[in-house]
């Protein structure tokens, strides 16, 4: 039998998708990964090492990789990394899964304080602020059309956006 996730969560740095992909996961009874948290595993450092050393064109293939793979054998809650959404293998796979693909947004007053904008954060390591909008003006787009439901996560605690999606998961 195929297998493919019950939810898959999109969307920017700071929307929270890890933290509340953890409490729908628990909501729904059913296991969480996080493809960054794959990512390192596999590559054994974190991401942002992954870009200083190894060039965002090599995280980009080893993150296509392994978003194909947790699509294709993962049946619980996934939470994709920000600019996962930007292949366009990766967009043609979520298509497939419309349905399932929530769409976690955040402003950036939001976004500011839960990312710090860091050096954890490679895309955002110089002039943060202007690096997340800039970010956004090219992904909403692609997030919007990928995703079959969209939730703020604003002024929201991560448990209430996880009952939301979960109501939708079990009506739609």
């Amino acid at each position: 039998m195929k297998r493919s996730p019950r939810a898959i969560l999109i969307g920017p740095p700071g929307a929270g998708k890890s933290t509340v992909g953890k409490a729908l996961a628990k909501r729904l009874g059913c296991s969480f990964h996080d493809t960054d948290q794959l990512i390192e595993a596999r590559c054994g450092k974190k991401i942002s090492d992954i870009f200083v050393e190894d060039g965002e064109p090599f995280f980009r293939e080893i993150e296509r990789e392994v978003v194909a793979q947790a699509l294709k054998d993962f049946d619980g809650v996934v939470s994709l990394g920000g600019g996962s959404i930007l292949s366009v293998a990766t967009q043609d796979l979520l298509a497939l899964l419309k349905a399932r693909v929530i769409l976690l947004q955040v402003s950036i007053s939001q976004a500011a304080p839960r990312v710090g904008f860091n050096k954890d954060r490679p895309m955002l390591m110089i002039n943060p602020r202007q690096q997340w909008l800039a970010l956004m003006e090219q992904r909403t787009p692609i997030y919007e059309r990928l995703s079959g439901f969209s939730i703020s996560t604003d002024s929201m605690k991560p448990a209430e956006v996880a009952e939301v999606i979960s109501q939708y998961l079990e009506n739609k």
